[in-house]
């Protein structure tokens, strides 16, 4: 039974005050308690009472990806709201969500499990830095020299030394944002995989990875000629340096979205990347 809900509205859409307001009614009404924070920055650490029963997302993927970071451990639901035309993660319009909100509340059969990584850094042997991702972790270099040296190892196997602009590990859910534009694969969303990536690569033998592995390991090697950066989701930041290694290991919790009663996944990949009829040369 959901007794308490927590909107997480971004407040750069002009309407999600409006709709926060508009859901809050609605949710009284049916005597769920309904409280909403605003956020400006996806790097805000957000503060979610203990006896939450569902997240309400009003946004676009961004403000599902900084919920999906706060709550997945706790194994809270998300229902993301799009304010927008439907995304790749927020399939949900406006206008839905009431019927999508409903049908969970009754069945709750409409629920996808989404694959989350635990990203870790590790420095001369000690873990200086650690976070969450719903789509992909990304190092990449951080000044006007791009060309960066990695060295790749899966479950404790080395797999070479990559040379190129950088590397993405990416979950199913993330196939369809940065890894896709550097020619990454799209993965079912439901999937239990990982995606490595390599950005813009050296060696055309250097191609995308689709593995069940547990462990990926980027070492930042000697004698890089930039500076490097490590970015989690987008959203959150951390300088690397020299020695670093970054750890990347499937989360042990998922993150947990309400589905759309509209549409599913193939649809949504379909109108999104524009399939349409036959291929023409």
């Amino acid at each position: 039974m959901i007794k308490n809900v927590l909107i997480i509205a971004n407040s750069s859409k002009k309407e999600s005050g409006c709709e926060s307001e508009e859901i809050v009614r609605y949710l009284r009404d049916e005597n769920i308690h309904a409280e909403t924070v605003s956020t400006e920055s996806f790097s805000d650490s957000v503060n979610i009472p203990i006896d939450t029963d569902l997240v309400i997302t009003l946004g676009g993927d961004g403000t599902v990806l900084y919920a999906a970071r706060a709550v997945h451990e706790m194994g809270i639901p998300i229902l993301p709201v799009n304010l927008g035309t439907f995304g790749y993660i927020t399939e949900i319009s406006k206008d839905e969500w009431q019927d999508a909100f409903e049908h969970y509340a009754r069945l709750g059969d409409n629920l996808s499990r989404r694959l989350m990584l635990r990203i870790t850094v590790v420095r001369e042997g000690r873990r200086v830095w650690h976070a969450s991702a719903l789509n992909e972790a990304v190092v990449t270099s951080s000044g006007i020299a791009k060309v960066v040296n990695l060295g790749l190892s899966l479950d404790n196997t080395a797999l070479g030394d990559f040379r190129g602009d950088g590397m993405i590990v990416a979950t199913p859910t993330g196939s369809t944002g940065y890894s896709l534009a550097a020619g990454g694969p799209i993965i079912d969303s439901e999937m239990s995989a990982v995606i490595i990536t390599p950005i813009c690569p050296f060696t055309l033998s250097n191609r995308p990875l689709v593995t069940s592995g547990k462990v990926v390991s980027l070492d930042i090697t000697e004698g890089q000629r930039t500076d490097l950066v490590l970015t989690a989701d987008g959203q959150l930041l951390f300088d690397l340096e020299e020695g670093d290694r970054v750890i990347v290991e499937k989360s042990r919790s998922r993150a947990l979205l309400i589905k759309s009663l509209e549409r599913n996944f193939s649809e949504i990949i379909r109108d999104k990347l524009h399939w349409s009829g036959a291929f023409h040369a």
